[in-house]
């Protein structure tokens, strides 16, 4: 019984360590999604201009991001980038995730643009919308609801790779595991309990995407 106790303590001690670094792990993945979105929304909309100014560099940049692996561009932004323009951990890691998880999410933005009729783009046109006002008011809320799914799991990866800026010196969950274990060198409880963290969010994301999928879905299309 005594044993039991010692562990419970253990799990407790261990738990209050690690919750003091998850708000550093959801910020780090909030803003990098959001620039991830931007950037998804740049690149896809240059991959389907008419324009080789806009096209080439969307696709260049779209190929590279998603050719390189994100531990390599972390190291490359902060060692390299960073020291030239004087990038601390958090913005260098943000930037690092953000471009990269930015160049999946543009291939999503576009197929989901692609799977709305045509028909609807030329009724625009000929109504007199500017391209800016077709994507703004046409597009982007349709194609929005159709990849919800495609973009809560991108979401989600995001969450668990904002774990790699911890080889950086980023202090998130997974920095403040080694911590705990570098310190007390009590291995089992420490990982069990940073993966049963980063399984609580996951889950309650995946539930909240479930949610975002019914209230937006379109009748016919998606999910049913």
């Amino acid at each position: 019984m005594s044993e039991l106790l010692n562990q419970i303590e253990m799990m407790i001690r261990i738990l209050m360590f690690l919750l003091p670094a998850v708000p550093a792990t959801v910020k780090i993945t909030l803003l990098s999604f959001t620039l991830a979105v931007v950037l998804g929304i740049a690149g896809a909309s240059g991959r389907m201009s008419r324009s080789k100014a806009a096209g080439i560099p969307a696709k260049i940049y779209i190929n590279v991001a998603r050719g390189v692996p994100l531990l390599v561009q972390i190291f490359f932004i902060y060692f390299g980038l960073g020291k030239l323009l004087n990038l601390d951990r958090l913005l260098a890691g943000v930037l690092a995730i953000g471009i990269c998880y930015g160049a999946y999410i543009s291939e999503i933005v576009r197929a989901g643009i692609q799977a709305i009729p045509r028909g609807q783009s030329e009724a625009a046109m000929s109504l007199g919308l500017s391209r800016f006002q077709l994507w703004r008011y046409i597009l982007l809320p349709q194609a929005f609801r159709l990849i919800i799914p495609p973009l809560a799991n991108e979401f989600i990866a995001c969450l668990k790779d904002s774990s790699l800026v911890s080889i950086i010196g980023l202090r998130e969950l997974t920095r403040a595991g080694t911590e705990y274990y570098s310190q007390h060198f009590v291995d089992f409880h420490t990982w069990f309990l940073v993966g049963l963290i980063y399984l609580t969010m996951t889950l309650s994301l995946t539930k909240a995407a479930s949610i975002l999928e019914k209230r937006f879905r379109i009748p016919g299309m998606g999910i049913h």
